[in-house]
């Protein structure tokens, strides 16, 4: 359920709907909007009788949600997502181009492509330093000197940083050297990682998996709005076919379903 308060609703108004909700057990989490604050009632096993809040100080409206996933859905949040970050916006129909090697492998590798990408028009540059592989015998990434890499394409680029995180060891370190965190296909329903990565608070780039469907995806992206991180990228990064002319499938159809 999704409470939506009046425009001029005080503070104290409401902070007593996030008292109410939490009195009856379940977690409130307030969503400022353009013009008012909403509150989406979370982790309530069934229906929430809307009875229970219409009538208090500085309520209009309580609105039942119908999805499995509540902070992700539109019923939810009708307004887009914006990503900020310093100088940048992503969303708002700005177009915005990350572009980079799909692992870095060396100072030079990665500079010469970050210098490249820029000058054709990048603003986000994308590169692994932890690479999950297939193979447990193929190239993993150089780890810690490929964040330090990454940090020293951005100072010297002024290109944001985009990587992937493929651990919670490795989610520590990334969210300190990166500008966004990438959850790639694999680790899309690693409920733990993403738990984590919602912690950070950082913008979080999620992937859908290669056999995912939408819901699967949105209730992934859920895991980290859960834990009050709403700067999620959703990335389609196509799908698995019985076609083998293409690793994957890009499944365009995704666009105007999400």
């Amino acid at each position: 359920m999704l409470i939506v308060m009046d425009k001029d609703a005080t503070d104290a108004q409401i902070q007593g709907v996030v008292a109410k909700i939490e009195s009856l057990g379940f977690e409130a989490q307030p969503m400022p909007g353009g013009e008012r604050v909403a509150i989406a009632i979370l982790r309530n096993p069934g229906p929430v009788d809307s009875a229970l809040f219409v009538d208090m100080p500085g309520v209009i409206q309580a609105i039942p949600v119908s999805r499995p996933y509540k902070l992700v859905s539109r019923e939810m949040n009708r307004e887009d997502t914006v990503i900020h970050l310093p100088g940048l916006d992503l969303g708002r129909r700005h177009f915005v181009v990350i572009a980079g090697p799909c692992a870095v492998e060396s100072e030079t590798q990665a500079m010469t492509i970050a210098l490249s990408v820029k000058a054709a028009g990048a603003t986000i540059f994308r590169g692994g330093a932890y690479k999950p592989r297939t193979s447990p015998y193929s190239y993993q990434g150089m780890g810690k000197a490929g964040l330090k890499i990454l940090k020293k394409v951005r100072e010297e680029t002024g290109l944001f940083i985009i990587t992937e995180a493929v651990d919670q060891d490795s989610l520590k370190l990334v969210a300190e050297y990166a500008d966004i965190i990438q959850i790639g296909a694999r680790n899309m329903q690693n409920f733990s990682l993403l738990r984590c990565a919602g912690r950070t608070r950082k913008p979080v780039m999620l992937k859908r998996g290669m056999y995912a469907t939408l819901d699967e995806w949105f209730m992934a992206a859920e895991y980290i709005m859960s834990e009050g991180n709403s700067q999620v990228i959703l990335c389609e990064r196509g799908v698995r076919t019985i076609s083998e002319h293409a690793r994957n499938l890009l499944d365009l159809a995704t666009i105007p379903a999400v």
